[in-house]
């Protein structure tokens, strides 16, 4: 490890400042009054958190190569960048929860930012516990093939899985609260909570936020381990982890119209995640202990293109509604 937390804990005292800059630049200045978020304002979004992850990319590869060497420096330069491409790609595949979630609750245009923020905060939490969680659990060598049998598993799983149906009223998280908490249908403008009769109830904006946050630990078990695979620093898999969830809400409003467009998608994901998984049980190992990180970024940026292209050339056949003869 080359980044030791003791070391540098003012890097990840700074780096949490920044984030929390950001978000209450976003939510305090931008944001401040609830309203549709554009396609034009999601992309330029978008296009700001790649950028300032790129920056921070080539900042830290800048720094890298002054303090470990030119041949250190590229490869953990590299090793952040294919760690973002990968937890951006993989992040693609919330999008399609989202749109089932807000779909489900009837959560209306102009508070789902409201919602993605708050769900997106305490995705950051979940996954800083996770990513402690895992450098803690690699420091032993066996739980690099538990791992990476994982990530195989769940990379077949996914290509024969469907988003076609979402039951919020099965999580057992949800099921939990309402035991505690009444819970009204109505949604009386951002409230999270709405007072009724001296009752205090939990409004559908709240629901949704908490099913986000479930799914969201969910999908940290897998883009944890898989990040582990391309890199063993720490502060690598945190950053680069962070940057993608920091982009994941714009990418959300610029892709939830034509996500649907990307039905092949899922199985590039699964694809990495199987690739990813093989690295950690066998290809590693293959390649005396560290397989080129160059053809790893190579394999995913390929994988996903063409499951994206492919989608584009041969869309998903609409489902035609089913007709019935009259005498």
């Amino acid at each position: 490890m080359h980044f030791p937390f003791a070391e540098y804990w003012w890097f990840y005292g700074g780096f949490l400042l920044f984030v929390l800059f950001m978000l209450a630049l976003d939510l305090g200045v931008f944001n401040r009054k609830s309203h549709v978020v554009t396609f034009k304002e999601a992309t330029i979004w978008s296009a700001v958190w790649v950028t300032l992850a790129l920056i921070f990319n080539f900042g830290f590869y800048k720094y890298s190569v002054a303090k470990f060497g030119p041949e250190l420096g590229e490869r953990f330069g590299l090793e952040f960048l294919t760690g973002y491409i990968l937890e951006y790609s993989l992040s693609i595949d919330n999008i399609f929860i989202f749109v089932l979630v807000f779909s489900y609750f009837g959560i209306p245009a102009k508070y789902k930012h409201r919602v993605l923020f708050y769900g997106i905060l305490g995705a950051l939490i979940f996954r800083a516990i996770f990513i402690g969680i895992g450098t803690a659990l690699m420091q032993f060598h066996w739980v690099i093939y538990l791992f990476g049998g994982f990530l195989i598993i769940t990379g077949v799983k996914m290509f024969f899985s469907s988003h076609e149906e979402i039951e919020p009223e099965k999580n057992l998280l949800i099921r939990i609260v309402k035991r505690f908490i009444p819970v009204t249908h109505e949604i009386d403008g951002k409230s999270f909570f709405i007072t009724k009769g001296g009752v205090r109830y939990a409004t559908p904006l709240f629901i949704a936020l908490l099913f986000l946050e479930a799914t969201d630990v969910i999908f940290a078990v897998d883009s944890v381990p898989a990040i582990f695979a391309v890199t063993n620093e720490p502060l690598i898999v945190f950053t680069s982890n962070i940057f993608a969830i920091l982009g994941l809400r714009s990418m959300y409003f610029m892709l939830a119209g034509v996500i649907n467009k990307f039905h092949l998608l899922k199985y590039g994901l699964a694809i990495v995640l199987v690739f990813v998984g093989l690295k950690m049980v066998y290809l590693n190992d293959a390649w005396g202990g560290k397989f080129p990180i160059s053809y790893g970024l190579g394999f995913i940026v390929t994988t996903i293109a063409c499951s994206i292209i492919a989608s584009l050339l041969f869309p998903k056949k609409p489902v035609e509604p089913a007709t019935s003869e009259t005498a």
